[in-house]
């Protein structure tokens, strides 16, 4: 009996498995040299390993005073794999690299059924080489994650509506449920779209659709708001104070600093600091003035140089003039906050192009994405994108139903354009937000090449001619994008792949009898057009990526040759000390903020106070509170810096300092100081050196770097 043949439909497709496998060394290869990550959020980790209590919570510190400023979901999968693996940076790093693998597979599940093979295939390959994907699947942060399960939600929905089975449909809206408790409101950027979907691609009666749009509602809305509502109706005593909230709610987290004020850019509360370049607050020093421009807060007496001179953190002002800091240590910022070129956040070179902003995002406008400061990140195959989608509308008619072909369009479309409509006009946010982009992006070029490439095989008029401008355009923005770094990269790049485009596009025209070798042709034409953002999405792996700031460039390659990276180093003889004479206290010792105690959460497995949340400017800690926690042996030593306060300077952070200080004793530094001071930034691969977790203020690392600004005080219980 002959052996029945596996049926074409079902054999595996090796192509997929070459594009995921190259998604797979893009987004894992490496990660094991990063030995915190982002430490913000591995000490989450850390502490969440510890208790229930702190894994619920997210709790920074493993004495739950203070959780991470996001919701647990990703941070509840990375504690679950450093349970597995232990603690690691790359076990941490882990979940968000396979989810970014994940996307590819689940991109092609989603465009295969409706565009075909070649397309699904293509759009799995764009998202593989968006760099900012890549980028940030090798963090710890947890966009990737959140893209992940916003494009599980759309393969549901879209099989819900192709099967007519609002069970899917209903879990679709549950799975961005799960997305708003892992990044909040970023999550609801894809909601309209789903809607729109459902009520127009729906086969069934509107009754119906409404029914289901109504119990799909229900279930998002008590999915999103389930972990704030618990942890809201919890007794403040009972649970930690909620990160970089000024309420300590988590509703006005979600709606608030991780809402609306990514729109408006007002990321500070209002007292004690100058305004930060992102929009929020600068922390303040203790006599009350604005610190540093490069967003660090200033210890010394003069708030950190303006001549360049080094700070008593430990760590470089900025010059004014834009000259470099005099150390080494930290490349200067201009008058307005901007990172020189080179720097990460700087911009690309000295072609007037830069506009980069503070956190390098570009000026805002329609052309934002199309600037330098972001074109890199997520714009390539844009233009392709764009008039892919023309042609995939073009074939629309009065009177006629939709195709499954273009409300599939028009999904990904209502997908991309409310976001980048967003990131065109928001006043604060990081370019690897810009993975948001990614999947309609993809899924646009991939989908659309395909209705390219049937007008110009059928050779339907002027029609025809979409596939060479979308190639000739896209040719023309990518050396439009490159040419900023041909000092980095040569200017062959940008010859070769205009090159290559004329090239294909040539080969394209000249083929166009044969159908089978223009078919090719213009694979090999979308192939080409992929080769610089490849380039750049592997940046992070060959030159090291940043933790702290994601991002994809030949900038990485110039930052690492700066030797800007960091280490997970602590002032072990800071540490040896406040280990040595504890005396049974929940805290080894304070200190203003969670940029300073991660190192020792991480490395120790033991609480450090960080008084003022995050950046210091939550009004966590007042005097009754405090005083409560020293009658109850909780906390012994405080690290203050040279200015006496912490946070933004306000009422609060004073009275507490003064109650220390009035109930304390100084340490005599040779105590407690190691000879040489260490600045230290939690992570390996960081090459930032001037911003935090999530882009606001200060420097990630531990105290290494504060041994010449810090005092540290003991308190005397014998006279409380």
């Amino acid at each position: 009996m002959r052996k029945q043949k596996t049926p074409k439909t079902q054999r595996m497709d090796f192509i997929l498995v070459a594009i995921a496998l190259l998604a797979a060394f893009l987004n894992i290869y490496g990660i094991w040299k990063d030995n915190v990550v982002n430490g913000y959020y591995t000490a989450a980790v850390t502490s969440m390993l510890q208790s229930f209590h702190n894994f619920f919570f997210a709790s920074f510190d493993p004495g739950g005073y203070v959780t991470v400023d996001k919701p647990p979901v990703t941070f509840w999968i990375q504690t679950l794999s450093a349970y597995v693996f232990g603690l690691h940076g790359w076990s941490v790093i882990l979940p968000q690299a396979l989810a970014g693998v994940g996307s590819v597979l689940l991109l092609y599940a989603i465009i295969k059924p409706t565009f075909g093979r070649t397309a699904a295939r293509l759009a799995s390959l764009i998202f593989a080489c968006t760099p900012i994907a890549a980028a940030v699947s090798r963090t710890n942060n947890v966009d990737s994650m959140l893209v992940f399960t916003l494009i599980l939600a759309t393969w549901m929905l879209m099989k819900g509506v192709r099967n007519n089975k609002w069970g899917f449909v209903v879990g679709a809206f549950a799975v961005i449920g799960v997305g708003f408790n892992m990044k909040m409101l970023q999550a609801y950027m894809v909601v309209p779209a789903f809607y729109l979907f459902y009520l127009f691609a729906s086969k069934v009666n509107w009754k119906n659709k409404l029914k289901v749009l109504t119990s799909a509602t229900v279930v998002l809305v008590v999915l999103s708001l389930s972990w704030a509502l618990i942890v809201d109706s919890i007794p403040a005593d009972k649970r930690p104070y909620m990160g970089s909230s000024q309420t300590n709610s988590v509703l006005e987290l979600a709606f608030g600093y991780n809402g609306v004020s990514r729109l408006t850019g007002n990321q500070g509360p209002g007292g004690g600091g100058g305004a930060r370049p992102d929009g929020g607050q600068m922390p303040a020093r203790g006599d009350g003035q604005t610190g540093r421009t490069d967003g660090v807060q200033a210890s010394n007496s003069d708030g950190g140089k303006a001549d360049g001179g080094v700070g008593n953190d430990g760590t470089a002002a900025a010059r004014q003039d834009g000259a470099p800091a005099q150390n080494g240590q930290m490349p200067a910022f201009d008058g307005t906050g901007n990172p020189p070129a080179g720097f990460p956040g700087g911009g690309p070179g000295q072609d007037g192009r830069n506009g980069g902003g503070a956190f390098n995002t570009g000026t805002p406008g329609p052309l934002r994405l199309f600037q330098s400061s972001l074109s890199g990140q997520i714009s390539w195959l844009l233009p392709f994108a764009l008039i892919g989608t023309l042609a995939l509308l073009l074939s629309i008619r009065r009177k006629k139903a939709l195709t499954a072909k273009q409300f599939e369009a028009l999904f990904w479309l209502a997908w991309l354009l409310p976001a980048a409509a967003f990131f065109s006009v928001a006043g604060f946010f990081h370019q690897y937000y810009l993975i948001m982009l990614a999947a309609p992006i993809a899924a646009l070029a991939g989908a659309g090449w395909t209705e390219l490439w049937s007008y110009y095989r059928d050779r339907a008029g002027w029609k025809m001619w979409l596939l060479p401008a979308a190639i000739a355009a896209t040719t023309a923005f990518e050396v439009y994008v490159i040419m900023p770094y041909r000092q980095q990269i040569g200017s062959s790049w940008a010859i070769g792949v205009g090159a290559a485009g004329a090239a294909c596009l040539f080969f394209l025209l000249l083929a166009v009898k044969k159908e089978k070798l223009a078919h090719r042709a213009a694979v090999l034409a979308l192939a080409v057009l992929l080769v610089a953002p490849l380039y750049w999405a592997a940046t992070p792996l060959l030159y090291g990526g940043n933790s702290m700031l994601p991002e994809a460039g030949p900038n990485l390659k110039q930052s690492a040759s700066m030797g800007m990276g960091g280490s997970s180093e602590v002032d072990t003889k800071l540490l040896d000390y406040v280990t040595k004479n504890n005396t049974g206290e929940t805290y080894l010792f304070a200190v203003s903020r969670a940029t300073e105690a991660s190192n020792y959460i991480i490395q120790t497995g033991k609480a450090v106070m960080a008084m003022g949340g995050f950046s210091g400017s939550d009004p966590i800690l007042t005097v009754e509170k405090l005083k409560q926690m020293v009658a109850n042996h909780e906390i012994k030593y405080f690290l203050l810096n040279a200015g006496g306060g912490f946070g933004g300077g306000g009422e609060t952070s004073s009275d507490v300092t003064a109650w220390v200080k009035a109930h304390s004793t100084e340490v005599p530094q040779s105590e407690y100081q190691s000879p040489t001071t260490t600045t230290s930034s939690n992570s390996e691969s960081n090459r930032d050196g001037q911003t935090d977790r999530d882009g606001r203020d200060g420097r990630m690392g531990g105290m290494g770097g504060m041994g010449g600004s810090a005092t540290l005080y003991e308190i005397n219980y014998d006279s409380l």
